[in-house]
C-alpha cells in the first residue's frame, strides 16, 4: 500500500541557475502520477529531491509527516527504503548477472538467508517476464530487458514509492507500450504510490491518475488526468499536440516578439487533441483508484475536447476496462503464450471472423445477343445483382 507524498514550496538553485521554485503538490496515496515538462526544467532533480538525493533551498517533502530535507541521516536511510527506483538507462551493474543485480538490495539492507533472497528474485522477475535471463549479464540483453530488470530490482523490497525516470527513453513504441501495461498491472497489484518523468505524450495521456507539468521554473498544473488533458492552457496545448507552436521555444520560452510573429502569420496553436481511454490492468478489473471515465469533467462542468473517450463503456459512467478482443458468434477469442527477449509476454491473437460461403462479388450477367434488321449485333444489358460487402476471411485475422 502507498503513502502520501506532501511537496510544499519546493525550490532549487544551481549556482544562480533557478531550477524551480514554490513547487507544492501532493501525490495521492496508491496512484499513478506523471511529471511532464520541456528538456531541461528539473524533472529528474526533482525526483531526487523525493527521495532525499538532494537538499533543496528552501521548501518541505513530506512522508508519513517526517520532512524529508531536515531528518536525520539514520531516519532519511529508514525513508529510503520506502522507495523503488527505476533510473533511465536501469543502472545495473554490468559485471553481475540478472539475478545478482536483483538480489543487491536484499543482500544489502536485510538480514535474509538465500532461499529467501532466491525466492523473492525469482518472484519478480517472473513478474517482470524476465524468467530464463537471470544468469545473462546486462551487456547480454536488449535495453527492453535491462529497463525491466531495474524494475525488478526496484520491487525487491516491497516499496510504498515507485519512481520511474524516464522509463521508455531508448525504447520502441512496442516496448513502451508493454512497459506501460506492467507499470498499470503492478499498481493495481501492490497499490503503490507511482510517478512517472517522461516526455512521451502517449504515456501520459493514458497511463496516469494524476498529471503534472514543470514550466518556465515552476509547476503549472498538477491535478486529475483530465484536468490536464482538457485544459486550454496554450502550454498544455502545444505539448500534448507536439507543435512548434505556443510559448515553449527551443532553448526556453520563447519571448514577445517570436509570439507576436507567429500570430502575424497566421500559427496557432492547434486544438487540444481528444481524451483518450485510460489503460486498465489486464485483468480487466479496473484498480482501485482508477476513476471513472469522465468523472473530473462532469463535476467541473468541463466538456471534453471532440472524439473523446472512444471507446469508453458510458462516458462519465464507468471507467475505462482494457478492451478485450472483440468476438464473433463464429469466432473464438485465443490466448496464446509467448515469450518476448526472454520473458513470458502474453499476447491476445486477434478473433478470427469466419468465412463466408460465398465471398465473391456475383459476375455480371449478359442477355444473349440479338441481330437487328441492319444485321448488326447488339447486345441487352442486364444489372448485375449487387454483391454484399467482402468479409475478412480467416487468414486475415482482423476483428
Amino acid at each position: 500500500m502507498g503513502v502520501d507524498i506532501r511537496v510544499e514550496g519546493l525550490t532549487k538553485s544551481f549556482g544562480r541557475q533557478v531550477i524551480w521554485e514554490n513547487v507544492s503538490l501532493t501525490l495521492p496515496k496508491g496512484e499513478i502520477s506523471v511529471l511532464l515538462g520541456p528538456s531541461g526544467t528539473g524533472k529528474s532533480v526533482f525526483l531526487k529531491h523525493l527521495v532525499g538525493l538532494l537538499r533543496p533551498d528552501r521548501g518541505h517533502v513530506f512522508i508519513e509527516g517526517k520532512d524529508v530535507p531536515n531528518v536525520s541521516e539514520r531516519h532519511l536511510y529508514e525513508i529510503r527504503k520506502m522507495f523503488g527506483v527505476l533510473f533511465q538507462d536501469g543502472a545495473l551493474f554490468g559485471s553481475m548477472t540478472i539475478y545478482d543485480n536483483v538480489a543487491f538490495p536484499l543482500r544489502e539492507h536485510t538480514k535474509k538467508g538465500e532461499s529467501e533472497i532466491k525466492r523473492i528474485v525469482m518472484e519478480k522477475l517472473e513478474l517482470t517476464g524476465l524468467l530464463g535471463a537471470e544468469t545473462k549479464l546486462p551487456g547480454e540483453i536488449s535495453g527492453g530487458m535491462r529497463k525491466r530488470a531495474g524494475l525488478a530490482r526496484a520491487l525487491v523490497l516491497d516499496p510504498q514509492i515507485l519512481l520511474f525516470d524516464e522509463p521508455d527513453s531508448g525504447l520502441d513504441p512496442v516496448r513502451t507500450a508493454y512497459l506501460n501495461q506492467l507499470i498499470v498491472d503492478l499498481n493495481a497489484q501492490i497499490e503503490a504510490t507511482m510517478l512517472i518523468v517522461t516526455h512521451d505524450v502517449n504515456t501520459a495521456r493514458t497511463v496516469p491518475d494524476n498529471i503534472g507539468l514543470l514550466y518556465r521554473r515552476h509547476l503549472a498544473m498538477f491535478g486529475p488526468r483530465e484536468m490536464l488533458l482538457s485544459s486550454q492552457e496554450p502550454v498544455v496545448r502545444q505539448f500534448l499536440n507536439a507543435r512548434r507552436q505556443g510559448p515553449i521555444g527551443m532553448a526556453e520560452e520563447k519571448d514577445a516578439a517570436e509570439l507576436e510573429a507567429e500570430r502575424e502569420e497566421g500559427e496557432e496553436i492547434p486544438p487540444l487533441p481528444p481524451i483518450p481511454p485510460q489503460i486498465g490492468p489486464s485483468s480487466g478489473q479496473p484498480r482501485r483508484t482508477q476513476r471513472p471515465a469522465g468523472q473530473w469533467l462532469k463535476e467541473n462542468g468541463v466538456t471534453p475536447p471532440p472524439g473523446s473517450f472512444t471507446g469508453e463503456a458510458g462516458y462519465g459512467e464507468a471507467a475505462a476496462p482494457t478492451a478485450p478482443p472483440a468476438t464473433t458468434q463464429a469466432a473464438t477469442t485465443e490466448r496464446q503464450g509467448r515469450e518476448r527477449e526472454g520473458g513470458a509476454v502474453t499476447l491476445l491473437s486477434r478473433p478470427r471472423r469466419a468465412a463466408t460461403e460465398d465471398t465473391e462479388p456475383a459476375p455480371t450477367k449478359r442477355a444473349p445477343a440479338k441481330k437487328t434488321a441492319a444485321g448488326k449485333t447488339t447486345a441487352k444489358k442486364t444489372t448485375a445483382k449487387k454483391a454484399s460487402p467482402r468479409k475478412s476471411s480467416s487468414s486475415e485475422g482482423d476483428s
